[in-house]
């Protein structure tokens, strides 16, 4: 798996090349706002789950604002998971600024969690664009169902599958004329390899390589499933969260919620 070496060095990268202030403001919407960081929809999610007094986790955590902002809902411990040691470092002392000492934040490989957090989390959530770093999905979930509870809750809110079929901007057949075009393959098995950086934390460079797989609905209903994890929700949604917002409103299925309870062991 030396894609996921390769990414931990990108990613560490593009952290020295992140946009000036990026993430700086991150612990002032946390002090002054009401879960900051996610969508109307997977607002109403989190609150369904009752989260007071239950230890959470998210995978790929990032600079841990979505995490910490999910911690307002009463949970009484956090974990936040992420290859990227200086992102891990960003996300300490952004807990630090808002005072959240029962958050903790742990640079690794996912697919390499230490034994010590099987069976410890009430909820285990992915965030938009996670999974796509993972080439196997079953891997990814195997580990899931291993750190979750008897009947802890997996969350995920992510890209629609089908926008892997959408150009976007700068893409070959990209074309705000014509945006019903659809130019790549459902069926993708070749990774995605971007070496321009990542737009949302940097200005566009000559970066290391980033290397990220297309999952079709199937592969993450299989995987799902396949780690004793049954789908309890799935929710499709016509609006885009972080790509291109020109897509939204048009029919196209953009953006998706999943929730699974695990079996009982």
């Amino acid at each position: 798996m030396d894609y996921i070496k390769t990414n931990k060095e990108a990613w560490e990268e593009a952290f020295e090349n992140r946009k000036p202030g990026w993430g700086e403001d991150d612990a002032e919407k946390l002090l002054s706002q009401n879960l900051p960081f996610f969508t109307t929809d997977m607002i109403d999610e989190l609150k369904a789950l009752d989260l007071q007094g239950k230890t959470i986790a998210q995978f790929a955590c990032n600079n841990g604002r979505e995490l910490l902002s999910a911690m307002q809902l009463g949970a009484s411990n956090g974990f936040g998971f992420d290859i990227a040691e200086r992102f891990i470092d960003q996300a300490r002392r952004i807990a630090q600024e808002v005072g959240r000492k029962n958050v903790h934040f742990v640079p690794c490989n996912l697919l390499e969690i230490d034994e010590k957090y099987h069976f410890k989390f009430d909820l285990v959530f992915f965030t938009i664009g996670a999974i796509t770093w993972f080439e196997d999905l079953n891997l990814l979930f195997n580990v899931v169902s291993k750190c979750l509870k008897p009947h802890g809750t997996l969350l995920i809110n992510d890209y629609h599958p089908f926008m892997n079929m959408l150009p976007l901007p700068g893409e070959e057949g990209y074309d705000t004329e014509h945006l019903n075009l659809l130019i790549f393959s459902y069926f993708r098995k070749e990774p995605w390899l971007e070496d321009n950086g990542i737009g949302y934390i940097t200005p566009e460079y000559h970066s290391k390589t980033f290397t990220s797989f297309s999952h079709t609905l199937s592969d993450i209903f299989t995987a799902v499933l396949g780690s004793e994890i049954y789908i309890k929700k799935f929710k499709e949604f016509d609006y885009d969260v972080g790509l291109d917002e020109k897509y939204n409103g048009k029919g196209f299925p953009l953006s998706l919620i999943l929730v699974g309870r695990k079996e009982e062991a």
